[in-house]
């Protein structure tokens, strides 16, 4: 197979690659010569192929399997956040805020209107930025910040990386793992390499594993880990940081996802010495996913990389989005509703996971919008289960980085915003379905 892909640019290799696909010579799962390869048989610079496979990849064509290489991508369904679509059960996996919970915009939006911006001005609002360094300056004290402002934290990762990394370059990740961040990273042709989590965060051995594997980018989560919940603590967060400090060129990029709605303290791997990291915080969890902003605190190349990829007027953040979101973080009214949103996921959740304790199942409720729950048999199982009786949860096997010999035995299940009536079915038929000796009658 190796012999009839062509080309000798980087488009030319892909689109050889994309035609021996649409003529079925290439078929799903079929593997790729890895990139050495491919750039000897074709006697191109590695840098070449390494651009044709990051082509092909971005357009959806072939996958990165980590050890297992780069193989032609299919059409099969990928998990995804959000509701399901075309189901008729009562969705408990969805990883949504509470609508109701998420402030009012109409009283900023006049607010947000005003001059018009131009082609050639600067492309973050100087308000936002002065707001966006006190905000991140007072987690990462005494170090130098600079401000980048991006479409969501998706966006923001997907530039972080792309302007640190070359296809195939190894990232750490969390396992279990944010769906959105796996995505990222196969998508980019970048090789996840998992780092485990437990209740204080990633662990200490698993990180060391993974800079021992040459790893160039760490994606980590210091709070309300999604999905399991965990956070960083104190002792955790600075033994991480004793090792990188002999990495201190590593990316390190936090995704604060839940910052303003979080009820623990922000704890970090960012030493003041580290020379490449980003703080990003996204604004989705608490003013809307529609709300597509996030502001990523980098050290200076970091976001001079990052400013070479928002061109004025074409990749830039609106202004108007950008002074809206200005506007409801200042609002002392605004502020108050998501303190008073991250009160109410806390303590549902609690509640939740204290109701489902009292039934014999441990479940984790420390921090975010999920209750990570722990079933004595398979989670594919109970969930199976759980449909006969009107329920979609979401398995734990979704979020594994690796495919692994014993299936999952954790639910993900968002169950903030349920009444009364349906959060006491569902813990009697979740007990129902997690034990072992249950027929399961309709």
């Amino acid at each position: 197979m190796d012999q009839i892909i062509t080309g000798t640019t980087a488009a030319e290799i892909a689109d050889s690659v994309r035609t021996l696909h649409e003529r079925g010579e290439l078929r799903t799962g079929d593997a790729l010569p890895p990139v050495r390869e491919l750039a000897a048989l074709l006697g191109v610079n590695r840098n070449t192929a390494v651009a044709a496979y990051r082509l092909l990849a971005q357009a959806g064509v072939v996958v990165a399997r980590g050890r297992a290489g780069t193989v032609v991508a299919g059409h099969e369904a990928v998990a995804q956040e959000g509701y399901a679509a075309d189901t008729v059960l009562r969705d408990i996996g969805t990883g949504n805020p509470d609508p109701r919970r998420i402030p009012d915009p109409s009283r900023a939006l006049a607010r947000a209107a005003g001059r018009p911006v131009l082609y050639g001005e600067p492309v973050i609002d100087p308000a936002l930025e002065s707001l966006a360094i006190s905000w991140a300056g007072t987690d990462l004290p005494g170090v130098d910040l600079r401000i980048t402002v991006t479409s969501g934290a998706v966006d923001a990762v997907e530039r972080l990386l792309a302007q640190a990394l070359l296809r195939d370059d190894a990232v750490a990740l969390e396992d279990p793992c944010f769906l959105a961040s796996i995505h990222t990273v196969r998508l980019g042709g970048y090789r996840a390499v998992p780092v485990p989590v437990d209740e204080e965060g990633m662990t200490v051995a698993g990180l060391q594993a993974a800079l021992d594997a040459g790893v160039r980018a760490i994606i980590c989560t210091p709070r309300a880990q999604n999905p399991t919940g965990s956070t960083l603590t104190p002792r955790r967060a600075a033994a991480l940081r004793a090792l990188l400090t002999a990495h201190p060129y590593v990316l390190v990029i936090e995704d604060d996802h839940f910052s303003m709605l979080s009820q623990l303290p922000y704890e970090t791997l960012i030493g003041p010495e580290h020379r490449r990291f980003a703080l990003v915080r996204s604004v989705s969890k608490f003013l809307g996913p529609d709300m597509c902003l996030a502001i990523a605190a980098t050290d200076q190349e970091t976001a001079d990389r990052l400013a070479l990829r928002l061109s004025p007027g074409t990749t830039w953040v609106s202004h108007l989005l950008q002074r809206l979101v200005l506007s409801q973080l200042t609002d002392e009214t605004v502020l108050g509703e998501i303190a008073d949103a991250g009160r109410h996921y806390a303590e549902r959740n609690a509640a939740f996971a204290a109701r489902l304790r009292e039934h014999g199942l441990h479940a984790s409720a420390a921090d975010g919008l999920n209750v990570w729950v722990e079933s004595p048999i398979e989670a594919k199982v109970v969930a199976e289960r759980l449909m006969r009786r009107g329920w979609l949860a979401r398995t734990g096997d979704e979020f594994l980085l690796t495919e692994r010999a014993a299936p999952s035995h954790h639910l993900r299940l968002t169950v903030h915003d349920l009444t009364e009536d349906e959060t006491a079915r569902l813990i009697d038929d979740l007990a129902d379905a997690a034990d072992s000796r249950s027929s399961q009658r309709a």
